[in-house]
């Protein structure tokens, strides 16, 4: 993905979001559709640019790659003043009441951070299938794609003996490989599996065989034997990014999640979490969804006006001086966008 970035190397912004994926992404339009100055800091990756297709988004065809879907986005948040900025965050810290925010390219301010992160999936030893062409991790978005189909899971704990039974719903031919590994399932996921029509593989994976598309036609075992799968899906945990919510002081679940209420807030005040590093689906219009909630919080939070009754106490009233609140280059490209709508 290539996009044209603003790189200063040292701003202040009202609302800084750690990760550009769907959730931040969307966080990042709303502050920034309701007047806050915003911006992404993005590392580049994750695991919404390793779909080769986008499932599940409505009104998103199926053709349109991850990378597209996050280019697109950050055009047309671009085109609302926010600023986007291809930099790895390394540090963050609470000085007053404001974050700052240490990159590789420099480093910013910012009254609110929201975190979105997100998990790395773990991953099994090569030999492996093309990740999206017969290597999968996501079970709600891609199950469909095997309907009648020859499947595999690898993995050894619950999980994956219950994705191998869940595939059930989908197609009679499912194999769940150890690849060498003694299985740690708890004996009640035993039994249900002894009671389920899955086929449980203990060989090693040798070797991987694709079709002229690319897409999985078989596996190689260490016995010499060659099994015909269209595609599986690895279950070997996650490794959630939670290095800056943990350094911050936010609260971080057993699982490695952050504790986050119904609007992305950490328990620290003016952090937000959302997506993939919360709990929750690991699901797109999940993801768009939190974002949008975060978003919507910190600008019921951020807003200058109404002042309270104890503000205009202090302070007097409003003046036709003070309004709008907006910054003037938002406030620039919304005249932009509203005369372009007119065309």
């Amino acid at each position: 993905m290539t996009i044209s970035t603003d790189s200063p190397t040292e701003s202040r912004y009202e609302v800084a979001v750690v990760g550009g994926g769907p959730a931040g992404l969307t966080t990042a339009l709303y502050t920034t559709r309701l007047g806050h100055e915003t911006a992404v800091f993005d590392r580049g990756g994750g695991r919404a640019a390793m779909m080769q297709e986008t499932h599940n988004v409505i009104g998103v065809p199926e053709s349109v790659s991850g990378n597209k879907l996050l280019e697109t986005a950050v055009e047309q948040l671009r085109s609302y003043g926010a600023d986007y900025r291809q930099e790895f965050v390394t540090d963050i810290e609470r000085v007053d009441d404001s974050f700052v925010l240490e990159t590789t390219d420099g480093s910013a301010t910012a009254d609110s951070v929201v975190l979105a992160t997100g998990f790395s999936d773990g991953r099994p030893d090569p030999p492996l299938p093309r990740t999206g062409r017969g290597l999968h991790y996501c079970l709600h978005c891609d199950a469909y794609a095997f309907v009648d189909e020859p499947v595999y899971v690898m993995g050894r704990g619950d999980s994956a003996a219950y994705v191998a039974m869940i595939m059930l719903n989908f197609t009679d031919d499912v194999d769940l490989l150890l690849r060498g590994d003694e299985p740690t399932w708890s004996d009640e996921t035993a039994t249900m599996l002894e009671h389920h029509p899955v086929d449980i593989v203990r060989e090693d994976v040798t070797g991987v065989r694709n079709g002229d598309d690319g897409w999985l036609e078989a596996l190689e075992f260490a016995d010499g034997a060659v099994r015909e799968y269209r595609g599986g899906f690895a279950m070997y945990g996650s490794e959630y990014n939670n290095g800056l919510a943990a350094s911050l002081g936010a609260d971080i679940n057993d699982d490695g999640t952050v504790a986050v209420d119904d609007h992305g807030r950490t328990s620290v005040d003016g952090l937000y979490a959302v997506g993939d590093l919360t709990p929750g689906h690991n699901q797109i219009p999940v993801a768009m969804g939190q974002g949008a909630k975060a978003g919507l919080a910190i600008h019921k939070e951020r807003r200058e006006f109404p002042k309270s009754l104890a503000e205009l106490e202090t302070d007097g009233s409003v003046s036709t001086d003070d309004v709008p609140a907006m910054a003037a280059e938002l406030r620039s490209r919304a005249t932009e966008h509203a005369s372009t709508a007119d065309d």
